[in-house]
């Protein structure tokens, strides 16, 4: 069940006719090898799967899921905006001390979103982190019109910062 519903997240018509042909093609159990089958890659690339591999350092993760994300639809404005996201959060509490309630309170988070920018941010420098909004905020522009390839601004982004700025 997971592997459909990981395959057909955003449209639920897709995933009923996913279901109605699995049901009509398959012979007994349904099984995570029946669903590959029919449906290997099928599965959506979000925005932020792209920006955690990226801040994690993981450069060819990160661009190769990029590539499959823009190949299956991905806007790259909506892209831009989940990294800028990620990273805001991260610049915000880059050498924040205290509790992840007091700092969620602070600054308007969730506590989870404060244990996973305190992740997230380890291993970056302050430096880094500087380089990575300076290349977040040129995608922005380019893929906003200010530039001629779209796809080139976002690689160059997630380059800068799956190496943390360096």
């Amino acid at each position: 069940m997971r592997a459909l519903v990981s395959a057909f997240t955003d449209d639920l018509a897709e995933l009923a006719a996913a279901c109605r042909q699995l049901i009509s093609d398959t012979d007994g159990d349904i099984t995570e090898q029946t669903v590959d089958r029919y449906y290997a890659g099928r599965a959506e690339v979000t925005a932020f799967a792209v920006a955690d591999a990226a801040i994690a350092g993981r450069p060819g993760e990160a661009l190769g899921l990029l590539r499959h994300a823009l190949a299956s639809g991905s806007d790259p404005v909506p892209m831009v905006a989940a990294f800028a996201m990620k990273v805001r959060t991260m610049a915000k509490l880059a050498g924040a001390r205290g509790s992840s309630n007091d700092l969620a309170r602070q600054f308007g988070l969730q506590g989870w979103q404060v244990d996973r920018a305190r992740r997230d941010l380890q291993g970056w420098t302050d430096e880094g982190l500087a380089r990575a909004i300076e290349a977040l905020a040129a995608a922005d522009a380019q893929v906003k019109g200010a530039g001629r390839d779209p796809v080139y601004a976002l690689e160059r982004m997630v380059t800068v910062i799956a190496s943390r700025g360096a």
